[in-house]
């Protein structure tokens, strides 16, 4: 099947628990979070962190993959890793791969750091904070082979719509950071949030959607196997970077 030395770890976990509130009728901040930080965190998971963050984490400043990774290599970006089942599951699928995960929540970083240390993957950088952030203040143009977003927060209700990832000006960005024939590999187990991608990207100049089969490299646990259990179709999909000025789209 074919496919596609560092400073203190930047993983550590928050000061304080926040929780977005919920946009009054008429505002639109500067850039709306797609995610909310939950919880307190447990010994267990500060001594994960601790311990094991900093082989994992990015050296400070602009993202550079060679200096990450000790190479250069094709490079996957997952964002909103949550327990990293699929991050870890590619990197050991694909060695000759360099995978970045990235999320918000740091209980399931630490699982991940865990469960990536029992593995051995050593193609697996960890980053937690939000991405649209890194994307934008720390990494240049094409930079990125492809990027996994699955099961990503649906936001249901239809005052959160602006707070779903998949949107104009993040698919701006996204196409920023992808190298040319880049793609976007997006699952979920909403039928509705399928939907909202289909018909972002069919106004979006710069990408092609395609409904494509499951990988066989990804795990069914966490939200896959949630959804399944509860009757729910896995909806998977593949955007396509399409060259600047390339005209047609097609699902």
């Amino acid at each position: 099947m074919t496919e596609p030395a560092s400073d203190r770890s930047s993983i550590r976990p928050p000061r304080k628990t926040h929780v977005a509130p919920d946009l009054p009728e008429g505002v639109t901040p500067a850039r709306v979070r797609s995610f909310v930080r939950r919880g307190r965190l447990s010994s267990l998971t500060l001594d994960r962190l601790e311990r094991l963050g900093p082989s994992r984490a990015l050296p400070p400043g602009p993202f550079d993959p060679e200096r990450a990774f000790g190479r250069v290599a094709p490079l996957v970006l997952e964002i909103g890793c949550g327990h990293g089942h699929a991050a870890i599951a590619y990197a050991a699928a694909f060695p000759g791969w360099d995978v970045l995960a990235m999320d918000v929540h740091s209980p399931g970083l630490a699982r991940m750091l865990a469960a990536a240390d029992e593995v051995g993957v050593p193609n697996l950088r960890v980053e937690q904070g939000d991405a649209v952030v890194f994307l934008e203040e720390r990494v240049g143009d094409r930079v990125f082979d492809a990027i996994h977003l699955f099961f990503p927060d649906p936001w249901r209700k239809k005052k959160h719509t602006k707070r779903r990832f998949v949107s104009p000006t993040n698919l701006d960005l996204l196409a920023r950071v992808l190298k040319p024939g880049g793609y976007i590999l997006i699952a979920t187990d909403q039928d509705f949030y399928a939907e909202h991608v289909l018909a972002e990207v069919a106004a979006h100049p710069r990408f092609r959607a395609q409904r494509v089969e499951r990988p066989e490299w990804r795990p069914r646990a966490g939200f896959e196997a949630k959804g399944r259990a509860a009757g729910r179709e896995i909806h998977e999909l593949r955007l396509e970077l399409v060259a600047e000025g390339a005209a047609g789209r097609a699902e």
